[in-house]
């Protein structure tokens, strides 16, 4: 009986050890920049040829170190991306600014691809829509 009681003592503790180490990995926040956006995608809606083509997405670290975007490319030459280069800290913002060559009449959709430090989103693709007239 005495053995059976130390038995089912070290078993109860194991379990309680157990449970307890994954209560406290599941509260710790994954450490790293982190890369939240307002918004993934802009619609133009219908615009002018020759009418403004810019707009911008804007983002926030809301990690706990240094965000740092490494590349930013669009899907093809008729959009130009330009962006935040220096490292964004933690709780800061940063941009990146598209601009769409309205020249090219008809509708159109573009993704712009963002390479970063993340450790949410190492890899983010934003998207542009709208119809020049």
């Amino acid at each position: 009986m005495k053995k059976f009681f130390l038995l089912s003592l070290f078993v109860s503790m194991a379990f309680a050890t157990i449970n307890a180490q994954e209560a406290k990995t599941q509260e710790q926040p994954a450490d790293g920049p982190k890369i939240a956006f307002t918004e993934q995608e802009h619609n133009y809606g219908t615009i002018k040829k020759g009418g403004d083509g810019n707009c911008e997405f804007v983002f926030t670290n809301e990690g706990n170190e240094p965000l740092i975007l490494s590349n930013v490319k669009a899907s093809c030459g008729c959009t130009v991306p330009t962006w935040t280069k220096e490292p964004i800290m933690p709780g800061k913002t940063g941009t990146i600014k598209v601009r769409y060559n309205t020249n090219n009449v008809g509708g159109f959709t573009k993704t712009i691809t963002v390479t970063c430090n993340a450790v949410n989103a190492p890899r983010t693709t934003l998207k542009i829509r709208g119809k020049v007239e």
